[in-house]
């Protein structure tokens, strides 16, 4: 039987599992926060003041900040793109009824992912820091340029991208948040503390897609896996680009941002995989065939030859000035 359909089976076989997947690992929608938690009250009397303290506190936060919390939403605002990509997913079959468990998975995390993009696009707005026309134009050309994370229709590869990027934006909010709120900013320091648990809670459920696969079909699994990493995780916001820019050109320097901040490092990416390896159990398989086992213990020397690169890697001091945000942070 043909590696595809294997994968197919595979899907086919833990599809019945996925509902208690997302009773597990997603909050009913009447329980879970809405973005007007955090938000002033357009309907209140106190509306006003509210902005007004929202756009005093945003002067004590510098470039760097406002640059990668900027890029943050964005990435969070090309919800679309990663929607259409996991339903084209093999296995994943939209077509096969409302009830379809795959279907309804991306659905439903779709819908909870979508109130990240929602409560930071506010936030920017009401701060004043930022161009928001600017902000505009990257995520319409972020949506329109669609993205490759070279895990083609392949839901193993997808699997493991997912689990990956999931705890890498946990990282990323939680870190935003823990800066705002060390800058005496409250308000936006609980909104990114509470999306980085959203997150959370979805690299768990994609984490654990793996574990199950990895129990039915190991050896395709443990092949995705290490497929993927010789790729390298790319970000979904990788074809970064402001207005005028060619597609990709404004990834790198916000990567330099969020590096120079310490939200977002190369030692992360280190301890995510080294995370993942352990808890997939990676070095324990047993049964695997020789392609299987090679790419197994690629996996294993992995993190350590990637901290040897990374022991050895500058990051970048200079300063790009995106059109997001001015050089001193204000407009």
């Amino acid at each position: 039987m043909s590696a595809h359909n294997i994968r197919l089976e595979v899907m086919k076989a833990i599809e019945d599992k996925v509902e208690g997947f997302i009773d597990s690992y997603l909050v009913p929608i009447e329980k879970i926060w809405q973005p007007t938690d955090f938000l002033p009250d357009s309907q209140s009397d106190n509306f006003f003041n509210e902005v007004e303290q929202i756009r005093e506190e945003a002067k004590e936060l510098g470039y760097d900040f406002w640059v990668t919390l900027v890029a943050d939403t964005i990435t969070e605002e090309a919800l679309p793109t990663y929607e259409s990509w996991l339903m084209d997913v093999e296995g994943v079959d939209q077509h096969d009824g409302p009830e379809n468990g795959w279907a309804k998975w991306v659905r439903n995390w779709t819908a909870e992912e979508n109130r990240h993009g929602d409560v930071l696009n506010k936030y920017l707005y009401l701060s004043g820091r930022v161009n928001m026309r600017e902000v505009e134009i990257t995520t319409q050309h972020l949506i329109a340029d669609g993205f490759d994370i070279g895990t083609d229709r392949d839901p193993y590869k997808n699997f493991v991208y997912t689990s990956f990027q999931e705890l890498a934006t946990n990282i990323s909010h939680k870190r935003v948040g823990q800066m705002a709120k060390k800058k005496g900013n409250t308000l936006l320091g609980k909104m990114c503390n509470i999306i980085a648990g959203d997150e959370m809670r979805h690299h768990l459920a994609y984490r654990e897609f793996v574990k199950v696969i990895m129990d039915q079909d190991p050896n395709g699994m443990i092949l995705a896996f290490a497929d993927m990493m010789k790729r390298k995780i790319v970000m979904p916001a990788h074809f970064l680009r402001e207005s005028g820019g060619s597609i990709g050109t404004a990834f790198e320097t916000f990567s330099n941002c969020a590096q120079r901040l310490g939200v977002y490092t190369a030692q992360d990416y280190i301890e995510i995989l080294s995370k993942l390896n352990g808890y997939w159990d990676i070095e324990n398989l047993r049964g695997l065939n020789d392609s299987a086992e090679k790419a197994r213990d690629y996996l294993t020397k992995l993190p350590s030859r990637l901290q040897r690169i990374s022991d050895r890697m500058k990051i970048d001091e200079d300063q790009y000035h995106f059109k997001w945000v001015q050089a001193n942070g204000m407009l």
